[in-house]
Protein backbone atom coordinates (compact mmCIF):
# COMPACT_ATOMS: atom_id res chain seq x y z
CA UNK A 1 0.00 0.00 0.00
CA UNK A 2 2.92 2.43 0.93
CA UNK A 3 4.38 2.00 -2.48
CA UNK A 4 0.77 2.79 -4.24
CA UNK A 5 0.54 5.73 -2.50
CA UNK A 6 3.98 6.81 -2.89
CA UNK A 7 3.69 6.12 -6.90
CA UNK A 8 -0.18 7.82 -6.65
CA UNK A 9 1.07 10.91 -4.30
CA UNK A 10 4.12 11.23 -7.31
CA UNK A 11 2.00 10.81 -10.37
CA UNK A 12 -0.33 13.13 -9.41
CA UNK A 13 2.00 15.63 -8.18
CA UNK A 14 4.04 15.10 -11.30
CA UNK A 15 1.31 16.08 -13.67
CA UNK A 16 -0.84 18.55 -10.90
CA UNK A 17 2.92 20.93 -10.83
CA UNK A 18 2.44 23.83 -12.93
CA UNK A 19 4.42 26.79 -13.48
CA UNK A 20 4.57 29.35 -10.95
CA UNK A 21 4.67 33.28 -12.15
CA UNK A 22 6.36 36.01 -11.00
CA UNK A 23 5.64 39.85 -10.26
CA UNK A 24 8.74 41.72 -9.46
CA UNK A 25 12.37 41.19 -8.35
CA UNK A 26 12.31 40.58 -4.90
CA UNK A 27 13.98 37.81 -3.27
CA UNK A 28 14.96 35.98 -0.66
CA UNK A 29 18.31 35.91 0.34
CA UNK A 30 17.83 31.80 1.67
CA UNK A 31 16.13 30.83 -1.06
CA UNK A 32 18.38 29.07 -4.14
CA UNK A 33 20.03 31.33 -6.56
CA UNK A 34 17.20 30.90 -9.75
CA UNK A 35 19.44 29.81 -12.92
CA UNK A 36 18.55 31.82 -15.79
CA UNK A 37 17.89 29.50 -19.25
CA UNK A 38 18.25 31.37 -22.79
CA UNK A 39 15.83 33.86 -23.13
CA UNK A 40 15.66 34.26 -19.77
CA UNK A 41 13.39 32.35 -17.74
CA UNK A 42 14.06 31.59 -14.12
CA UNK A 43 14.13 28.00 -13.72
CA UNK A 44 13.85 25.85 -10.58
CA UNK A 45 12.70 21.94 -9.78
CA UNK A 46 11.81 20.27 -6.96
CA UNK A 47 12.49 16.57 -6.48
CA UNK A 48 8.97 14.79 -6.01
CA UNK A 49 10.50 12.10 -4.25
CA UNK A 50 12.49 13.86 -1.36
CA UNK A 51 9.74 16.03 -0.59
CA UNK A 52 7.14 13.06 -0.45
CA UNK A 53 9.41 11.77 1.71
CA UNK A 54 9.97 14.70 4.16
CA UNK A 55 6.79 16.48 3.90
CA UNK A 56 4.92 15.48 7.54
CA UNK A 57 1.36 16.05 6.03
CA UNK A 58 2.20 13.47 3.03
CA UNK A 59 3.68 10.92 5.60
CA UNK A 60 1.23 11.33 8.48
CA UNK A 61 -1.62 10.92 4.93
CA UNK A 62 0.18 7.66 4.04
CA UNK A 63 -0.51 6.39 7.61
CA UNK A 64 -3.85 7.30 7.98
CA UNK A 65 -4.42 5.55 4.61
CA UNK A 66 -2.61 2.82 5.31
CA UNK A 67 -4.20 2.28 8.63
CA UNK A 68 -7.47 2.59 6.65
CA UNK A 69 -6.74 -0.13 4.56
CA UNK A 70 -6.06 -2.37 7.14
CA UNK A 71 -9.34 -1.65 8.97
CA UNK A 72 -11.09 -2.00 5.20
CA UNK A 73 -9.38 -5.38 5.46
CA UNK A 74 -10.00 -6.73 9.03
CA UNK A 75 -13.61 -5.64 8.31
CA UNK A 76 -13.52 -7.78 5.06
CA UNK A 77 -12.00 -10.57 6.66
CA UNK A 78 -14.71 -10.34 9.74
CA UNK A 79 -17.17 -10.81 6.99
CA UNK A 80 -15.48 -13.93 5.33
CA UNK A 81 -14.85 -15.56 8.76
CA UNK A 82 -19.17 -14.97 9.83
CA UNK A 83 -19.57 -16.37 6.54
CA UNK A 84 -17.75 -19.70 6.73
CA UNK A 85 -18.78 -20.32 10.24
CA UNK A 86 -22.49 -20.02 9.50
CA UNK A 87 -21.81 -22.21 6.35
CA UNK A 88 -20.04 -24.35 8.63
CA UNK A 89 -22.44 -24.52 11.17
CA UNK A 90 -25.30 -25.27 8.58
CA UNK A 91 -23.42 -28.44 7.30
CA UNK A 92 -23.01 -29.62 10.51
CA UNK A 93 -26.76 -28.74 11.58
CA UNK A 94 -28.85 -28.53 8.06
CA UNK A 95 -29.90 -31.98 8.83
CA UNK A 96 -31.92 -31.49 12.24
CA UNK A 97 -33.74 -28.56 9.86
CA UNK A 98 -37.04 -28.94 8.36
CA UNK A 99 -37.10 -28.92 4.36
CA UNK A 100 -38.41 -24.94 4.46
CA UNK A 101 -35.51 -24.10 7.36
CA UNK A 102 -33.02 -25.68 4.72
CA UNK A 103 -34.19 -23.84 1.90
CA UNK A 104 -34.31 -20.19 3.94
CA UNK A 105 -30.75 -21.23 5.17
CA UNK A 106 -29.45 -22.24 1.74
CA UNK A 107 -30.78 -19.32 0.16
CA UNK A 108 -29.33 -16.88 2.89
CA UNK A 109 -26.18 -18.34 2.00
CA UNK A 110 -26.07 -18.00 -1.36
CA UNK A 111 -27.17 -14.35 -1.10
CA UNK A 112 -24.16 -14.04 1.07
CA UNK A 113 -21.95 -15.94 -0.81
CA UNK A 114 -22.42 -13.76 -3.70
CA UNK A 115 -21.84 -10.29 -1.40
CA UNK A 116 -18.75 -11.60 -0.61
CA UNK A 117 -17.59 -12.00 -4.23
CA UNK A 118 -18.52 -8.17 -4.14
CA UNK A 119 -16.94 -7.00 -1.07
CA UNK A 120 -13.55 -7.02 -1.94
CA UNK A 121 -13.78 -5.04 -4.81
CA UNK A 122 -16.13 -2.45 -2.92
CA UNK A 123 -13.49 -2.29 -0.10
CA UNK A 124 -10.64 -1.81 -2.66
CA UNK A 125 -12.71 0.81 -4.15
CA UNK A 126 -13.30 3.18 -0.88
CA UNK A 127 -9.24 2.80 0.23
CA UNK A 128 -8.66 4.17 -3.39
CA UNK A 129 -11.09 6.74 -3.08
CA UNK A 130 -10.09 7.71 0.33
CA UNK A 131 -6.52 7.24 -0.86
CA UNK A 132 -7.40 9.45 -3.99
CA UNK A 133 -8.97 12.13 -2.08
CA UNK A 134 -6.13 12.40 0.50
CA UNK A 135 -3.60 12.73 -2.21
CA UNK A 136 -5.57 15.57 -3.57
CA UNK A 137 -5.40 17.51 -0.33
CA UNK A 138 -1.41 16.87 -0.03
CA UNK A 139 -1.14 17.65 -3.61
CA UNK A 140 -3.32 21.05 -3.20
CA UNK A 141 -0.89 21.92 -0.01
CA UNK A 142 2.08 21.53 -2.37
CA UNK A 143 0.56 23.89 -5.18
CA UNK A 144 -1.22 26.31 -2.45
CA UNK A 145 2.46 26.52 -0.68
CA UNK A 146 4.92 26.49 -3.92
CA UNK A 147 2.58 29.37 -5.10
CA UNK A 148 3.16 31.43 -2.15
CA UNK A 149 6.42 30.80 -1.63
CA UNK A 150 7.47 31.96 -5.35
CA UNK A 151 5.30 35.04 -4.72
CA UNK A 152 6.98 35.90 -1.42
CA UNK A 153 10.66 35.29 -3.60
CA UNK A 154 9.63 36.40 -6.64
CA UNK A 155 12.37 34.90 -8.67
CA UNK A 156 11.43 32.15 -10.59
CA UNK A 157 9.40 31.76 -13.54
CA UNK A 158 9.25 28.21 -13.90
CA UNK A 159 9.03 25.75 -10.82
CA UNK A 160 9.50 22.41 -12.58
CA UNK A 161 9.08 18.81 -10.80
CA UNK A 162 12.57 15.94 -11.48
CA UNK A 163 10.34 13.06 -11.69
CA UNK A 164 10.57 12.58 -15.26
CA UNK A 165 13.98 14.15 -15.58
CA UNK A 166 17.48 12.61 -16.88
CA UNK A 167 19.36 15.73 -15.56
CA UNK A 168 18.94 19.11 -13.85
CA UNK A 169 21.28 21.28 -12.53
CA UNK A 170 21.55 20.99 -8.52
CA UNK A 171 21.69 24.28 -7.94
CA UNK A 172 18.30 25.10 -9.19
CA UNK A 173 16.87 22.19 -6.50
CA UNK A 174 14.40 24.29 -4.19
CA UNK A 175 13.26 21.31 -2.83
CA UNK A 176 14.83 21.50 0.91
CA UNK A 177 13.22 24.87 0.86
CA UNK A 178 9.88 23.85 -0.02
CA UNK A 179 10.02 20.78 2.61
CA UNK A 180 10.88 23.11 5.33
CA UNK A 181 8.30 26.02 4.31
CA UNK A 182 5.55 22.89 3.92
CA UNK A 183 6.32 21.34 7.13
CA UNK A 184 6.79 24.96 9.14
CA UNK A 185 3.20 24.98 7.80
CA UNK A 186 1.63 22.11 8.25
CA UNK A 187 2.44 21.90 11.94
CA UNK A 188 1.21 25.80 12.30
CA UNK A 189 -1.90 23.95 11.16
CA UNK A 190 -1.73 20.95 13.86
CA UNK A 191 -1.42 23.32 16.59
CA UNK A 192 -4.51 24.95 15.80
Amino acid sequence: MKKHTTLLLAAIFTLGLAACNNANNKQNPEATTPVVAEGGLKIAYIDTDTLLAKYQYAIDMEKEIREYGEQQRRYGQQQVDAFQKDYNNYLQTGSTMTLTQQQSKEAELKQRAEKMQTLEQELMTKIADKQSSETVKVMNAIMAYVREYNAANQQFDIIITKAATLYINPAMDITNEIVEGLNEEYKNIKKK
